[in-house]
């Protein structure tokens, strides 16, 4: 996302005249999430200036200073003492959609390790990440779906990454997918990886 992020954190990049991540807060809140922790690296500083303790948004947040950016798994293997020992809810700061996370906040793990959001594969990532049969995920032969950033996640599967550590979320969840505990659903309405300032733009033009 640079040079827009070299003064800016992703995250509160304004999509349709309000910052990414304050849209997440919404959606999430209107969820039922009352409590939410923020992991930031680079500008957290301009985050939490930002964002407060999310009395305003009718929720409570706290934050997880990373320092350096540990990754995705890493980012969150040193938040898990904020977090709880409970299943949790994490998403990508840097998308915008309309999927409703209402669902995920009522839905049991059980065994499963973790539960995926899919959508279609977006022009940039024509590949895929997994794919989805049924309500199971795997890394297989044949069609595959792109992973949304959005996820439940049971706190033992970063049990490996020693707090402080980096850590890639995907090779846990492969891990994971080989020993059948990945469970998954397909959102097909409005997602967008917003990693560019082109598709920030894009985002932001007039709808006609």
């Amino acid at each position: 996302m640079r040079p827009l992020s070299d003064a800016v954190p992703k995250v509160l990049l304004k999509v349709r005249g309000k910052p990414l991540i304050v849209r997440l807060i919404e959606a999430l809140a209107q969820a039922g999430v009352a409590e939410m922790v923020i992991n930031h690296a680079h500008l957290g500083h301009m985050i939490e200036a930002a964002l407060g303790d999310g009395r305003r948004f009718g929720v409570a947040v706290r934050y997880s200073a990373e320092g350096e950016a540990l990754e995705t798994a890493g980012g969150i293997a040193k938040a898990l003492p904020l977090l709880g020992s409970a299943p949790f809810l994490a998403v990508n700061g840097d998308i915008f959609c309309d999927f409703d996370f209402s669902t995920l906040v009522t839905r049991a793990l059980g065994r499963d390790l973790a539960h995926l959001v899919l959508v279609p594969n977006p022009p940039h990532h024509p590949q895929g990440d997994f794919s989805l049969r049924g309500a199971r995920v795997a890394e297989a032969d044949g069609p595959k779906s792109t992973f949304s950033g959005i996820g439940l996640y049971q706190p033992a599967l970063f049990a490996d990454i020693r707090p402080g550590a980096k850590g890639q979320l995907a090779p846990l969840l492969r891990a994971a997918m080989a020993r059948a505990l990945v469970s998954g659903e397909l959102h097909r309405g409005e997602w967008h990886d917003v990693g560019t300032p082109q598709r920030l733009a894009e985002l932001n033009e007039p709808v006609a």
